[in-house]
């Protein structure tokens, strides 16, 4: 089956969901990998991520869908709206707090109104105070990735607290954590410099 052209609605069976705005459909036994059109969900290792990968799971997993195919993004997946039944499941995870609008791609400007509800309601990770949006946290580990000194995987990160701690590769923390260098923070390429200049490692790894 050739990919689905833009502007057409296909029904197939949801059989993956990736993270909370991506899954994979199957249709007359061929898998296509969705990415939800106008909503942006936490980043895998960013807080909510699990979540918002659940709420889409609990939707739709294992069920039959509508595939509102709006585009094809550089990464062959079918940019689209998921419907169940009369559901808009893009604007019900946005309503519910599992997803923002999507600044960048936006269409539908209701949607914001949908997120400012949610936010204001406190549901799902609008619970955090302060949530960081998928495409800054994006952009922040692009930055950190890019400061970061070939073989050095360290991660020295400076507390709310002002405690300088630094997370190994494999740590708890280690995937969430993103280092700032503007505030003091750096990447460490060995244990010994990371506590000779003054860090600790993280309580409990």
């Amino acid at each position: 089956m050739a990919a689905p052209a833009e502007d057409r609605t296909l029904v197939g069976r949801v059989t993956h969901v990736a993270d909370g705005d991506s899954l994979t459909v199957t249709i007359d036994d061929e898998r296509f990998r969705i990415r939800l059109h106008q909503i942006d969900a936490p980043e895998q290792g960013q807080p909510g991520a699990d979540a918002a990968r659940q709420a889409l799971a609990d939707k739709v997993d294992d069920r039959v869908v509508r595939v509102r195919v709006v585009t094809v993004d550089d990464y062959g997946r079918l940019v689209a709206g998921i419907g169940l039944g009369e559901r808009d499941v893009n604007r019900e995870l946005v309503r519910e707090g599992q997803a923002w609008a999507y600044r960048r791609y936006l269409e539908d400007r209701t949607l914001l109104a949908d997120e400012a509800a949610a936010r204001e309601a406190g549901r799902g990770l609008w619970a955090d105070p302060g949530p960081v949006a998928p495409w800054d946290w994006r952009r922040q580990a692009r930055e950190s990735a890019q400061d970061a000194r070939p073989g050095c995987r360290i991660k020295g990160n400076v507390s709310r607290r002002g405690e300088r701690i630094y997370h190994l590769p494999g740590d708890r923390h280690y995937d969430r954590t993103r280092i700032d260098t503007a505030a003091g923070e750096r990447w460490f390429c060995s244990e010994t410099e990371a506590r000779r200049a003054g860090w600790r490692h993280a309580r409990g790894g």
